[in-house]
C-alpha cells in the first residue's frame, strides 16, 4: 500500500496513455467532461488553500465537510475526465486507478497523521478540533502546488479536445 500511496502520480502517467488510446471524445462528452472536472479541480483548490501540510490538522474550509477533500475533488475530476472520454473501458480504468490509489493514500496519510498528532487527529476525526474559522487563501494552494493538478487536468483535457477534433466527433 505504502508503494502505491508514494508512487500513484507516476502510476497516473502510466495509465493516462491507455485512457487516452482507447478515448472515444466528442463534442458533447467534452463539454459535459470539463464542466464536472473543472468543479472536481475547484474543490481541490478550495482544500489546497485551508490545508498546511504536516504542521496541523486542517478543519476549515472543505475539511468541515470531508476527511480528504482533495480525493473528493480527484475522484470528480476523474468522472470527468472519464465522460470527457467517452469510453467505458477507459472510465472502468480511471475508476479502478483512482479506488486503488486513493485508498492507499487515505491509509498511508491517515497512519501519519495518528503519528504525528496523536489524540488531536483522534479529536478531529470525531469533529471536535476548533479551528474551523480559517479563510481560504490562494497564495496557500499555490504553496501546496495546486497549480501542478490544475496544468495536469488543462494538458488532459486539451489531449482530448485534439483527439476529439481529429477523429471528427
Amino acid at each position: 500500500m505504502e508503494f502505491l500511496a508514494r508512487f500513484r502520480v507516476a502510476l497516473g502517467w502510466v495509465c493516462a496513455p491507455l485512457v487516452f488510446i482507447l478515448a472515444n471524445p466528442s463534442n458533447e462528452s467534452m463539454v459535459v467532461g470539463t464542466a464536472v472536472a473543472v468543479i472536481g479541480e475547484a474543490v481541490r483548490v478550495w482544500a489546497a488553500g485551508h490545508l498546511y501540510k504536516a504542521r496541523e490538522i486542517t478543519s476549515s474550509g472543505p475539511y468541515r465537510h470531508f476527511r480528504h477533500p482533495l480525493y473528493v475533488g480527484s475522484s470528480i475530476i476523474g468522472v470527468g475526465l472519464a465522460l470527457a472520454a467517452a469510453n467505458p473501458i477507459a472510465a472502468a480504468l480511471i475508476a479502478l486507478y483512482l479506488v486503488v490509489t486513493i485508498r492507499a493514500a487515505v491509509r498511508s496519510e491517515e497512519a501519519f497523521l495518528r503519528r504525528r498528532f496523536g489524540d488531536q487527529y483522534d479529536l478531529y476525526l470525531e469533529q471536535r478540533v476548533v479551528n474551523r474559522t480559517r479563510r481560504f487563501s490562494l497564495p496557500q494552494a499555490l504553496r501546496n502546488r495546486e497549480y501542478r493538478a490544475i496544468a495536469g487536468l488543462a494538458v488532459s483535457l486539451l489531449l482530448l479536445a485534439v483527439k476529439a477534433k481529429l477523429t471528427g466527433r
